[in-house]
């Protein structure tokens, strides 16, 4: 009993009593050399910057910057006035930073394209202005060479050699206009262009067909009409005694009225 009580008072002694030394974790030398030197050396926080349009600077990008606020508000003025900075001599001329400053930041300044890459000019502007030419003014279509139809917006050598390939694929060239919808690649938008400079003065011959007395094998040799359609357009012929237009054509049965300018240059009405 007396061996149990010592024990349990030397219990509460030692609670009531905790030891006042610190553990102490011990490193090797090399490791420690490490530690004292990561934290001598410890880097200085700093902040990245990305490009930026200083016309849009705001007062904390600005401070951040290292601007003074008499500078940012010069700044400020200035584009108040709807005017903008499109270099970094503009910029320092307007704020009034130092070379030091403009020298740090400058290089994060990102204009516009049309600052930084002005277009250049048409160097055929003078030989193709916007004053619409008549006919007579106009190029042959049939004659013109790769290099006269490159000069046309949005006519590369791709293009013109295409227009020039399916000209050579007809003795006599291009019979219309209108036949240029036959080149592969262009568009509307480009077709007028050309349309605006070339015409076809020397058109091919084309052997036409009357609409109202050809037969279904007759109408099938013409492009974009097979028998279908050969034999709905005499069912419409037949319906309304004949075609008095062309362009009623547009109303017979699965025509196809996108090409109907291209298969009319193959038919005519008696």
């Amino acid at each position: 009993m007396l061996i149990v009580i010592v024990l349990q008072c030397g219990y509460y002694y030692v609670k009531a009593n905790p030891s006042q030394s610190e553990t102490v974790f011990a490193l090797n030398t090399k490791e420690q050399t490490k530690i004292d030197s990561l934290k001598n050396h410890q880097p200085e926080a700093s902040v990245k910057i990305y490009p930026f349009n200083p016309n849009y600077l705001t007062d904390y990008k600005g401070y951040t910057l290292g601007l003074s606020t008499s500078q940012l508000d010069r700044l400020f003025a200035f584009r108040k006035k709807g005017k903008f900075v499109n270099s970094a001599n503009e910029f320092q001329a307007v704020t009034k930073v130092s070379d030091s400053l403009l020298n740090e930041i400058s290089p994060y300044f990102k204009f516009p394209e049309w600052v930084t890459q002005p277009k250049t000019k048409n160097i055929f502007a003078k030989t193709y202005s916007n004053t619409p030419k008549t006919n007579a003014q106009k190029t042959d279509l049939n004659t013109a060479t790769s290099v006269q139809l490159q000069k046309v917006n949005g006519v590369g050598k791709t293009l013109s050699d295409r227009i020039i390939k399916y000209r050579k694929t007809f003795k006599g060239g291009f019979a219309a206009d209108i036949e240029l919808q036959e080149v592969y690649g262009l568009t509307p938008e480009v077709i007028l262009k050309i349309k605006e400079q070339f015409t076809v003065k020397t058109p091919r011959e084309i052997s036409k067909l009357n609409i109202n007395t050809a037969s279904v094998d007759a109408l099938v040799t013409i492009k974009y009409i097979d028998y279908e359609i050969a034999h709905n357009i005499l069912e419409y012929r037949k319906l309304h005694e004949g075609f008095s237009s062309l362009n009623e054509l547009s109303k017979v049965k699965d025509f196809p009225i996108s090409k109907i300018e291209i298969i009319k240059l193959s038919l005519h009405i008696q």
